[in-house]
Parts: structure tokens; C-alpha cells; sequence
């Protein structure tokens, strides 16, 4: 077998033949970027064996020469978090579409630098004698399971073709039919081993929030707060949560969150846990990256909302290592008489790859919830009553997707108008929980 490009299998070695096409090309941001599409221009060498026989399964390789883009002035892309997939169309005396896909391997690439791209490799058997043409067709760019498509705007010239001649002694029949190669384009998924494959169809089950109820929330010994008693700690039960994030983070994620308070004068100083390594890291993020936050909710006499913080994750994390969210607090100030119950709200990630990048904030609403802790509060000035805090930390600097820097491509610099977002960004945003990111284990539980 040759070494590297043109690699014909199961056959003897024959000589192989690259050459370098280029074509106008088209790439649309993911719809949630809200951005519109831009045009640049690829270059790809493609490398084939020269010569085959029927019944031979080739490999053939795609080298992206040129993208159609550059990573923008707006984040660095952290080293092995972009993977292409693409379609190679085979044409003249046997047509097929031939599924190419390159491993998530790159370099870090810094603001502004050339968008680098694996290596695409695919197979197909070869059917029928005569010139098989070999012409490069559409391809996607994936970051953190969030695509970027680019599409020909021009008739491409064909890379490479293949004689094929007919197998000794054996007829040139095999009816057209085409190859086995041609399965999907590998569209694909991504973040190599995280099983992106899971988030995506699960929507969240109707199941609305069902969080007003008690769900037996006097256990807790929460009853008798109000300090007469000399109790200060107060520990609350763990309940079930689910999430919902605005695209492009996962469509749902299922954990579980306890609430503890420890009185302080007429003030709680809450601490929230979630539960703990519940998703693995779909490649290396910095120390600093991740930052959560979560809305607490109060009901029974008291009204309102307040706003509790976690520390940004303290290590580096490496592809596939368990993440975990730190404790998040904050402080209750009681703001009627009676009984007041807390319950987990909206989660809300930020996140940051790199110093001087921007942080991107993720909001994941709650659809499942629970009362988690019960007190027995006194009326204290200024309390909470009736106040409402947003989960979503206004601090943070590029708001959710929802926000016109949304999940697209880097921005490329293609052509003069830039424009194509997607792959910077994406490798912020969606460096979230659950589904299409992280994996989640539902086995583990809250520390």
C-alpha cells in the first residue's frame, strides 16, 4: 500500500494522483446564530489511485488546502474541538456519493489565523469499468455538535479520475448500482467520543414545572427558623430537576439540586448543590471556563426570587474528564411572616475560553422542579417579598444565543464582508450540559 494519499485496498500498490481544485462556496451559520450566509472560496486537493479493477474498494483523501473562512478577532479555537464531513461525488462510468470524514484534530487557532481543518478520508467499491471522476461537493464543519454548512455556488471541476478496468477473467457487468460508499454525509457527529448523538430529539416531555407544589417540602426540619429555638443550620432535601437551554445548548438536561441555609441574623446564606459530574467535557477547556448560576424561587408566605453564584471551574479539563458544577450561594432576606419554601429555577451557564474573550451566556429554563427547603421566616427591611432577580447574570458580556452574536461560525474572513460566525462562537456556547455536549450519567448523584 502507498503511505498517506491514494491508498488503494486489497489490490497491489498502483501509482496514486492529487490535484488541487477551487470553487465559490457558500457556508450558512446555524439558524440560532441568526446570521446570514457568506461566501468565500475553498481549495481542496484530492488523492486517488490512478488505476483500479472492478471489485476493488479504494480510499480516497480530501486535504482542505484553504477553507472557506478564517477564525475571527472573537475567541481561540482551544486545539482537536473542530471536525469536517463532507460528500465527494464519483461520476462517468459509475456514480456514487462518497461519505468523506476527518478526525476532530487541530491545532489551537488563535484570532484571526486560517481556519485548519483535517484531513477527509472515504471508501467505495468500484463497480464498473471505464473513468471514474472524483469531484468534491458540500461539506460541514462541526464544533461542540453545532453545524456550519458550506455548499458549492459554482460547477466544480473534477479532482481525479480513476481507469478502472475490468477484473481478470471476470465479467464488467455489475449493473450500475452504486457504491456502498454512498451513505450520509456524515453530517455528523461531532465531539468525537461524547456520543453527541443523544441530545437533540428529546424534547422536554411536557412536563411542566409541577415546581409550586409542596412535593413534601417540610421535611428538611425547616420548620421552627425563627431563632428562638438557637437552630442556625438548615438542611435542605434533594430534588429532581430538569432543564431546558436555548439553542444552541442541549434541549434538556436532567440532574438534581439541593438547597442548605444557615441563619445568619434574619438573613440564610444559602448554598445550592447540583448533582456532581454528571457530564464529561468534550475536549480540553481551560480553568475558568465554566461559571454557574441558578435562580431560587420563593413561594409560601414569601414571594420573589433571588440570584445564587458559583465559582468557575478551578482546573483545567481535559476530553472526557467529569464536570461538575461548583456550589452556587447567595443570601435570603425574608420579606413577610410565616413560612416560605425555595425551590431551584432557571440555571444559567457563562462561559469564557480564553482571558480577554468575551463571555457567552446560556440560559436553561426550568421544566421540572421542586420546594427543596421549608423556613420558618421573620419580615426583615428590604426583604425579598415580591422582588424578582434575573437568573441570567446581566454582568455577562455576549447574552444568549438568542442575542445576534449567537451560535454561529467563527466570523471569516472571507470575501470583504466577513460575516461567517460559527465556529469561534459555537465553541463557546455550547460547551454547555447535557445532551449534544456532555454526556450525561444519570447513575451519579448529589455529593
Amino acid at each position: 500500500m502507498l503511505g498517506g494519499a491514494g491508498i488503494l485496498l486489497g489490490v497491489a500498490a498502483v501509482p496514486a494522483q492529487a490535484a488541487e481544485v477551487s470553487y465559490k462556496t457558500e457556508c450558512i451559520p446555524p439558524a440560532a446564530s441568526g446570521l446570514d450566509p457568506v461566501e468565500g472560496t475553498t481549495k481542496v486537493e484530492i488523492t486517488a489511485p490512478a488505476t483500479a479493477k472492478v471489485g476493488d474498494e479504494i480510499e480516497v483523501v480530501w486535504k482542505f488546502v484553504q477553507a472557506a473562512s478564517k477564525n475571527p478577532d472573537l475567541i481561540v479555537l482551544p486545539k482537536d474541538s473542530v471536525k469536517p464531513a463532507g460528500t465527494l461525488k464519483a461520476s462517468g462510468a459509475q456514480t456514487a456519493d462518497i461519505a468523506m470524514e476527518g478526525p476532530q484534530k487541530n491545532p489551537e487557532i488563535p484570532k484571526g489565523g486560517d481556519m485548519v481543518l483535517s484531513d477527509m478520508t472515504g471508501k467505495v467499491k468500484l463497480t464498473t469499468a471505464g473513468d471514474v471522476t472524483l469531484t468534491p461537493d458540500a461539506y460541514t464543519i462541526t464544533a461542540y455538535s453545532t453545524d456550519t454548512k458550506c455548499t458549492p455556488q459554482e460547477a466544480v471541476p473534477a479532482a481525479a479520475t480513476i481507469k478502472v478496468t475490468a477484473a481478470e477473467g471476470g465479467s464488467t457487468t455489475s449493473g450500475g448500482s452504486t457504491s456502498g460508499g454512498t451513505t450520509t454525509s456524515g453530517g455528523t457527529a461531532t465531539g468525537g467520543d461524547t456520543g453527541g448523538t443523544t441530545s437533540g430529539g428529546s424534547t422536554t416531555g411536557g412536563s411542566t414545572t409541577g415546581g409550586g407544589t409542596t412535593s413534601g417540602g417540610s421535611t428538611s426540619g425547616g420548620s421552627t427558623s425563627g431563632g428562638d429555638d438557637g437552630q442556625t443550620d438548615f438542611a435542605g432535601k434533594t430534588v429532581a430537576t430538569s432543564f431546558a437551554c436555548t439553542s444552541p445548548g442541549p434541549a434538556k438536561i436532567d440532574s438534581s439540586a439541593t438547597i442548605n441555609a444557615k441563619k445568619n441574623g434574619g438573613s440564610y446564606d444559602l448554598t445550592v448543590k447540583t448533582a456532581k459530574g454528571v457530564m464529561n467535557s468534550p475536549a480540553p477547556l481551560p480553568a475558568g471556563a465554566l461559571k454557574p448560576s441558578m435562580v431560587i424561587t420563593v413561594g409560601g408566605d414569601d414571594s420573589g426570587s433571588l440570584k445564587v453564584e458559583g465559582p468557575a471551574n478551578k482546573d483545567a479539563l481535559n476530553t472526557g474528564d467529569p464536570v461538575s458544577l461548583g456550589d452556587m450561594t447567595g443570601t435570603y432576606k425574608p420579606g413577610a411572616d410565616g413560612k416560605a419554601t425555595l425551590s431551584p429555577g432557571d440555571l444559567t451557564i457563562v462561559v469564557t475560553l480564553s482571558a480577554g474573550s468575551d463571555p457567552i451566556t446560556i440560559p436553561c429554563k426550568a421544566t421540572k422542579t421542586a420546594v427543596s427547603l421549608e423556613l420558618d421566616v421573620q419580615k426583615q427591611s428590604g426583604g425579598v417579598s415580591g422582588a424578582t432577580t434575573s437568573g441570567s447574570g446581566s454582568s455577562s458580556g455576549s447574552s444568549s444565543s438568542s442575542s445576534s452574536s449567537g451560535g454561529g461560525l467563527a466570523e471569516t474572513g472571507a470575501n470583504d464582508h466577513g460575516g461567517l460566525r460559527a465556529l469561534g462562537f459555537v465553541a463557546g456556547t455550547a460547551i454547555l450540559l447535557g445532551g449534544a455536549v456532555f454526556v450525561f450519567l444519570p447513575h451519579r448523584r448529589v455529593r
